[in-house]
């Protein structure tokens, strides 16, 4: 995909948020090369925790989580200061908002180590001189959709864990985006756009445009 003309900021965070499976790794590719950004991806290969935890949740997720948290903060401060534009594959905010809370609420996070990770998020994420994205991007679609993708990818471990992990997880996803408030954010549904089409790139980028032009907290849909 080649680069377009744009009216974005050249020190643009765009952050890419959406269940696994979605398609956060491939748009942030693709987005990235059409602003001429970078792109920051979620650190998965490497993570020394993340076999086991598909093993053994209950032992492993704060662990994980803790990982994530640490990974993700210090990319953001480094993205931060770099002062360039960014495409990045999945937000700081869903760490606490979907995942530990998801541990929590399942009985895989003691409740000790829960108030221990949220206190700790708060003070690295929840404060004024934390840089914010400029816009979200909430990707979405069907879970039938999604599933395929889950699927078709091949990761073994995601492959078998019980479908009903997936089906918690993409309530919860539905009901966190609802309630965020702590930047702008544009809607895509994954049955509605396509990464290889250039129309589709520069629809999103457009709204993009809108969405920081605007700097309020709406939520847009495509």
């Amino acid at each position: 995909m080649s680069t377009i003309n744009h009216g974005l900021a050249p020190n643009s965070l765009i952050t890419l948020a959406g269940t696994v499976g979605v398609g956060k790794s491939t748009l942030t590719n693709t987005l990235a090369d059409t602003l001429g950004f970078r792109a920051a991806y979620e650190k998965v290969d490497g993570n020394p925790y993340l076999e086991d935890y598909y093993e053994d949740f209950k032992t492993w997720s704060f662990h994980l989580q803790m990982y994530f948290l640490a990974e993700r903060f210090k990319q953001q401060k480094r993205m931060h200061e770099e002062g360039l534009g960014y495409v990045q594959d999945r937000s700081i905010y869903e760490d606490v908002g979907i995942f530990a809370q998801l541990q929590y609420d399942q009985g895989n996070m003691s409740e000790r180590d829960f108030n221990t990770y949220h206190s700790l998020f708060e003070a690295m994420v929840m404060n004024p001189y934390f840089p914010k994205p400029d816009v979200l991007i909430y990707i979405n679609g069907s879970l039938e959709s999604i599933m395929k993708r889950i699927n078709s990818r091949g990761r073994q471990m995601e492959i078998d864990t019980p479908y009903t992990f997936w089906e918690d997880l993409y309530d919860r996803y539905q009901t966190w985006i609802n309630n965020f408030q702590e930047c702008p954010v544009l809607h895509l549904d994954i049955d509605h756009y396509d990464c290889s089409d250039p129309a589709s790139m520069k629809e999103i980028v457009k709204a993009l445009e809108t969405l920081q032009r605007q700097s309020s907290k709406e939520h847009v849909k495509l």
